[in-house]
């Protein structure tokens, strides 16, 4: 049995969600409990990146998602063009913050470095000399483009995004912003790094 079997008959939702008195209360609470089964099914599916939380814990991240995702939806409802079910979109919400849960959860007391302290080994990737040679210029180009081409909050974006593959929830947590807004400074950074390594010929257009 998937998680989708134990649906309710479907409903008109977006009626009833967007109606009111006790017919949007029920919607609500039975929203509420599939998405909690999605996020619990989710969270079983992962529970081997979970294997040191207790029991206990991990049944209030599947409720802190079932919560989130709900909000998400809510604020959402306006797209619903149904495609799908109902509760097949529904329940990409919950499967969506319950991944976002076990990613924090993951990252819960690891330090996100925001500068380039370590970067990546590519000067050795190549085979040969010549190949070395050029790593170790692109290496050197990119070191310096990050470093002058890229404002401080690019940089630290770009770091941590990048270089050292911080989830872009975990970091727009810790950061306090929005996974947009990061996206979009993640692609202002690429821009720039792209069009000064291509100044210089060590990359296409398109490249980075």
């Amino acid at each position: 049995m998937t998680v989708t079997d134990a649906a309710p008959v479907e409903r008109n939702w977006v009626d009833a969600l967007t109606g009111e008195g006790a017919e949007r209360d029920e919607a609500l609470g039975d929203l509420h409990d599939l998405m909690l089964r999605a996020a619990r099914f989710e969270l079983g599916r992962r529970r081997a990146a979970l294997s040191h939380v207790r029991g206990e814990d991990v049944e209030d991240l599947a409720v802190q998602a079932a919560d989130d995702a709900l909000v998400a939806l809510l604020g959402k409802l306006h797209t619903y063009r149904g495609a799908s079910r109902f509760t097949t979109w529904a329940y990409k919400f919950a499967l969506l913050e319950a991944g976002v849960r076990v990613r924090r959860r993951a990252w819960q007391g690891r330090e996100v470095v925001l500068e380039p302290e370590s970067w990546p080994e590519l000067a050795d990737a190549g085979p040969s000399v010549e190949e070395r040679r050029e790593g170790a210029e692109l290496l050197a180009a990119l070191k310096s483009a990050v470093r002058e081409q890229l404002t401080p909050h690019q940089r630290a974006v770009f770091t941590a995004l990048a270089l050292n593959e911080v989830p872009i929830d975990v970091l727009s947590e810790r950061l306090g912003t929005t996974r947009g807004a990061l996206y979009k400074t993640l692609h202002d950074a690429r821009r720039k790094l792209r069009a000064e390594l291509a100044a210089g010929g060590f990359v296409e257009e398109g490249d980075l």
